[in-house]
């Protein structure tokens, strides 16, 4: 996060650790950063730090804000640069605006490997009675219509995702096996052949 360090001696305040946002800076305790010196005014300026830097900006100071020397009403400030409050110095030693997001690991669910059925047809490994509909070509897992994630845009077909790396998923064709005809469907065959008219075309 960015850090002003306090070079003058006496305020007993070593440096200023900056939060996102506005940060009031004056001889005022209900700043959040209170310098008790007489050069500081009540509301001296307020630094406001965001994801492009800090940013100073001079509340009509009594003594000023200087940064090297200089004397501002806003500016940029930069990593090295002193910032002069009156005649309190303060010396930047970092602008990044560090956004720490906590990492959340969610907890891996150790799954049974796919089983391949006697009719040659793989299952889900989260669901053990269903065969498997889908493959991601990336992570190589296998899933079902209930464990894949649709993902549906306006205007357009659904794209079909995997529930591990989030990878566009390829379907599995799984065969169905062909029906035995039974007596009947073989004795209909037979009729169609037996009056089917030999130029190609059907008796009437």
């Amino acid at each position: 996060m960015a850090k002003l360090l306090v070079k003058t001696e006496g305020l007993g305040l070593p440096a200023l650790d900056l939060r996102l946002g506005v940060n009031r800076v004056g001889r005022d305790p209900e700043c959040e950063f209170c310098l008790d010196h007489p050069t500081i005014s009540s509301l001296h300026c307020e630094l406001a730090l965001s994801d492009d830097g800090v940013y100073v900006r001079d509340c009509q100071s009594t003594n000023g804000t200087f940064i090297n020397g200089k004397p501002v009403l806003e500016d940029w400030l930069d990593p090295g640069q002193t910032l002069r409050l009156g005649d309190v110095e303060l010396f930047v030693e970092s602008t990044n605006a560090n956004i720490a997001i906590p990492k959340y690991e969610r907890p891996r669910q150790v799954l049974p490997p796919p089983v391949v059925r006697p009719d040659g047809v793989v299952t889900c490994r989260r669901h053990a009675e269903t065969a498997a509909t889908f493959r991601c070509p990336a992570c190589k897992e296998l899933m079902c219509n209930a464990c894949i994630h649709v993902l549906r845009r306006r205007g357009g077909p659904p794209h079909f995702l995997c529930i591990i790396c989030s990878q566009e998923c390829d379907p599995i064709r799984v065969e169905q096996p062909k029906k035995k005809k039974g007596f009947f469907g073989m004795l209909q065959d037979t009729v169609k052949l037996k009056f089917k008219h030999p130029f190609g075309g059907a008796e009437k």
